[in-house]
Order: C-alpha cells, then sequence, then structure tokens
C-alpha cells in the first residue's frame, strides 16, 4: 500500500515526519568523534542539552550547542536501520548497532522521552581485548576453557558484563578448535575466525526472538552457544539444558554478584519446582563472574573489581541443599587458594594495596565496608587467612 504522509504519526513520535522542513543533516560523525577522541563509554543525545558523554563513569557536557528536535530528527534519519525504524515507530525505541568508517562501531538505543527522541549510544572496540588487558583474574582463561557447562558474567548496566564476555570467546578462539554460536541484540564484538568457527546472530536481523534462534540452537552442532542475555525462563530453560547436554554456554545477567544471581535464578521458577532447578543448576553451572567498575586513582579511567564463584563440590551441595540458606560468601573466602575464587573486597584490597585504587573508592564499592576498614587496619581473626594473598604491606 502507498505510503501516505497524512496517515503517519506526529514528528515526536518518529525520527521522521512528512511535514517536517528539510534541514541540512545534522553531523552527528564529528560528535561520536569527539567521544571516542575523550575515551568516553558513553553519549547521550536528547533535546535541550548539549551533547553529553560518559567519562570515567561521570557525565560530562560537551562544548557544543544545545540539541534540537530537528537535530534528534536528522539523526534518526541518517542511523536508522528500515527494521528498527518500524520498531521505534510501533514501539517508541529501539536497539541496534552502528559502524561509523574511520571512527568506530557503536551500540544504540534510540527512545522516546516527554514525546521527544533521545538516544544513548555505547562505544564498542572493534577487537576485542584480551583477559589481561582487561585486568582481569587469570582464572578466567581457564573457566572460558571448561569443556561445558554454564558460565554466567554478572554486574549492572556499564559494568563490563559484554566486554569480559567477548574477551572470553577472543581466548577460546585462540585456544580452541570449536564451533561457536552466538546470539546477540544487537551484535556488539565482531570475532573473526582464528581456530574456532564463529557464527553471530543478531535478534530482527538473523532471527527472530532469542527463543526461536535457541530452540535450534542445538541443531546447527555447536559447541559454544554465547547468549547475550538471560531474559525469561524460556532462554534460562534452554540455557540450562544446553549446558548439561554437553556444551558450554555462555551468558549475562544484571545481578550486582554470585548469591544474588543463583537468587534470581531460582525466583525464575515456582516453588513446587525448586528441588528440580536446584538440581539442574547444580550440575550445569561452572561459574559466576561478577564486575564492578572502580575509578582508579593512579591514572585515568576504571578497572574492574571481579568476583569469581568456581562450582566445586561444596558450592554444589548448598545449592540443592533447600534446608539451607545461601552461603556462597563464606564459600568464596574457602575456596580462594584451591580454585582461585575471589570475593569483590579481595579484588579491591588488592587494587588498594598496589595504590591503583583510592581508600574512598575501595570502602565505596565493598561488599561489607566495615569489614574492609578493619582489614586495612589489620584487623581479622586468626583463622581467616583468605585475604593472606591480596594483601601486602603498605608500609614497604
Amino acid at each position: 500500500m502507498a505510503d501516505s504522509g497524512a496517515d503517519r504519526p506526529t514528528p515526536a513520535a518518529v525520527p521522521v515526519a512528512a511535514s517536517a522542513p528539510k534541514l541540512p543533516p545534522y553531523d552527528y560523525k564529528a560528535v561520536l568523534q569527539a567521544m571516542v577522541q575523550r575515551n568516553a563509554s558513553d553519549l547521550h543525545l536528547k533535546g535541550g542539552r548539549p551533547p553529553t558523554i560518559r567519562l570515567n563513569g561521570e557525565l560530562t557536557p560537551l562544548d557544543l550547542p544545545a540539541l534540537r528536535s530537528e537535530d534528534l530528527r536528522s539523526i534518526g534519519e541518517q542511523i536508522l536501520p528500515p527494521r528498527q525504524r518500524r520498531e521505534y515507530d510501533a514501539d517508541k525505541e529501539a536497539d541496534f548497532a552502528i559502524g561509523v568508517p574511520g571512527i568506530g562501531r557503536f551500540r544504540v538505543n534510540m527512545y522516546q522521552q516527554r514525546g521527544s527522541i533521545a538516544y544513548a549510544f555505547r562505544a564498542i572496540a572493534f577487537q576485542a581485548l584480551t583477559l589481561k588487558d582487561l585486568n582481569l583474574p587469570p582464572i578466567l582463561e581457564q573457566i572460558a576453557m571448561k569443556p561445558r557447562g554454564l558460565v554466567l558474567v554478572t554486574g549492572i548496566t556499564g559494568s563490563g558484563k559484554s566486554t569480559a564476555l567477548a574477551s572470553m570467546i577472543q581466548y577460546v578462539n585462540e585456544h580452541r578448535h570449536a564451533n561457536v554460536i552466538t546470539v546477540e541484540d544487537p551484535i556488539e564484538f565482531l570475532h573473526r575466525d582464528i581456530n574456532c568457527h564463529i557464527n553471530q546472530r543478531e535478534v530482527g536481523s538473523d532471527t527472530g526472538s532469542f527463543a526461536q534462534a535457541l530452540r535450534r540452537v542445538l541443531r546447527q552442532d555447536p559447541d559454544i552457544v554465547l547468549i547475550g542475555e538471560i531474559r525469561d525462563l524460556e532462554t534460562l530453560e534452554i540455557a540450562l539444558k544446553a549446558a548439561d547436554t554437553g556444551h558450554l554456554v555462555f551468558s549475562t545477567l544484571h545481578t550486582t554478584d554470585a548469591t544474588q544471581t543463583i537468587s534470581r535464578i531460582l525466583s525464575f521458577y515456582s516453588p513446587h519446582q525448586q528441588a528440580d532447578v536446584r538440581f539442574s543448576l547444580s550440575q550445569a553451572l561452572q561459574a559466576v563472574v561478577s564486575l564492578r567498575l572502580v575509578p582508579r586513582a593512579d591514572r585515568s579511567g576504571r578497572i574492574p573489581a571481579c568476583e569469581v564463584l568456581v562450582n566445586t563440590a561444596s558450592v554444589a551441595d548448598n545449592i540443592r541443599d533447600m534446608t539451607k540458606s545461601l552461603n556462597i560468601p563464606d564459600l568464596i573466602r574457602e575456596g580462594t587458594v584451591q580454585y582461585g575464587m575471589q570475593s569483590f573486597d579481595q579484588s579491591l584490597m588488592n587494587w588498594y594495596q598496589q595504590g591503583v585504587i583510592s581508600y574512598e573508592s575501595a570502602l565505596f564499592y565493598a561488599t561489607t565496608p566495615s569489614e574492609f576498614a578493619l582489614r586495612v587496619q589489620g584487623i581479622a581473626g586468626s583463622n581467616d587467612t583468605s585475604f593472606n594473598a591480596f594483601q601486602q604491606d603498605v608500609t614497604t
């Protein structure tokens, strides 16, 4: 059917309006260039405000004029793919990724606020950094090379989950010969085949939904499956099934630590299913890696504080036993030396003792600030040696 300008929604609801005057295209590339030059992680665009970047975790406006509604429409005309244009028209928001030659690759969320268009851009590296470059603990290399099971990378938005996951896939790509299938929304890091055969599928472009792709993924002969995010029960059940049938499954959850991650998984199920899901999770889970980005004190930038839970026999027993509450923090402390586990506070102690982060930042991001402060003063139980590997003499 022919498109009729009279049938289109109002200019505020969509990026393009028939009644809007034709304006010179807004130079969004220059703004993205400024973002990249400042090494910012995010860019926010909304009407009445200058373009604003997130630099080392803090929002900073660029020295540019405030954006007008015409500017925001112009950006949408230039960057919005046809499918996402239809999605935005219907839902007033859309997710997609763009590559700008000579500048970089970006994940974009286009949404509506107070009747006008707004954007959130996230900078994505063209090449996944190594785990060492990201200052992540060496145990993640061992976790990435597990032959089977479920590996979850968790944290709040902007904590580095996707970056860490891409680095683990890159490590696998360099050290295994495996068939890797990813299901992402949208695709962020582009992986080039090295030793692995990597197929990246984007929701919307290559498949209708996470659930649709995952219902068929086991027919595609995968050794490794990466699920961009576990969002619902169906996705979780397929992930557990794939992990339980001999595949290595990577995914993310928006949870703050290992304890909350396990609790969130259990909360997907009704009470009468708890025994079954606890057993399945105790068998399938390999590790939970949780991240918090902390401002550096030695130079500009941020560094990851990393909690690592490895599913040992003791952890599996704790997950299965419905008569006991989860005791994950104590199990992490007990497994520090033998299994390479670490808590957030241990990770923060490591960075603080090296002078990488400040005492104030360490306290702010610590799970138990009061206990952390006592440990810095050298006060701890005589039978607790879990911090010994992380604690150094600051007087030397």
